[in-house]
């Protein structure tokens, strides 16, 4: 009896931590699933208000466009290596690559969000060329990546295209071959009869035999006549003389 509750007591405890197991499993799906949420509101954010602060004159409107231009650059490069890269074995060292520019790319961010809100324009509007060459520099060479994993992409496409054209060559090929090796499947025509000798017309079927004369059913004798019936007024017949 003390083993049937031990055992019970036991299962209990297990369902319970499977239990908790799955709920703590579920909580943090739900938060990791609610912080990509969060984020990409945020990101949604920001980027309607760099727009809109382009359209401000002065050199804020400069600092915006080069906020959007790393910003969009750096986000398309890693979403392209990040969905190639389970796929191809060669994108992950480029994706490691990719974060040590994403780096730098999250410090010029940094500085340019800080000079946003600095009042000294004068001093920014100095700062700007060299602002935007550094910007030059790292999305060029997230585009760079980008293009490079794209292209690649359409390569492995293009070469994986012409294999399957020349395999199905090759089937729609074997799949006719019975217009040149199997028989036609037409019978072919009766042989003809000889003709015989006085026939203008050829006889392609043979001719019904006939019956033999002494095959032939015998027919009925002719019925004699009936006697004539005789009447009293007619005298009768004498017999002939043989003197």
């Amino acid at each position: 009896m003390e083993a049937v509750i031990a055992v019970f007591v036991l299962l209990v405890v297990l369902f319970l931590a499977l239990g908790t197991f799955a709920a703590v499993k579920a909580v943090g799906a739900a938060k990791r699933g609610m912080d990509r949420t969060i984020d990409q509101a945020r990101r949604t954010v920001e980027d309607h208000t760099l727009r809109a602060k382009t359209f401000v004159p002065g050199p804020v409107s400069d600092v915006a466009q080069l906020r959007l231009k790393l910003r969009t650059s750096m986000r398309a490069t890693q979403d392209a290596l990040e969905a190639g890269s389970p796929e191809d074995e060669s994108l992950k060292e480029s994706l490691q690559l990719f974060r040590r520019l994403s780096a730098h790319g999250h410090e010029l961010d940094g500085e340019l969000k800080r000079l946003e809100s600095d009042p000294d324009r004068a001093t920014l509007a100095q700062r700007l060329p060299d602002l935007r060459a550094r910007t030059e520099r790292i999305t060029q060479s997230a585009d760079s990546l980008r293009w490079a994993a794209r292209d690649r992409a359409r390569r492995f496409a293009d070469d994986d295209l012409d294999t399957l054209s020349a395999q199905i060559d090759v089937e729609a090929g074997a799949l006719r071959h019975w217009t040149k090796d199997e028989p036609s499947a037409v019978p072919p025509p009766w042989p003809e009869a000889p003709a015989a000798e006085g026939e203008a017309a050829r006889q392609t079927w043979p001719k019904t035999p006939r019956s033999a004369p002494d095959e032939e059913p015998t027919r009925a004798a002719i019925t004699p006549p009936a006697p004539r019936p005789t009447y009293p007024w007619q005298k009768k017949t004498r017999p002939e003389s043989t003197t």
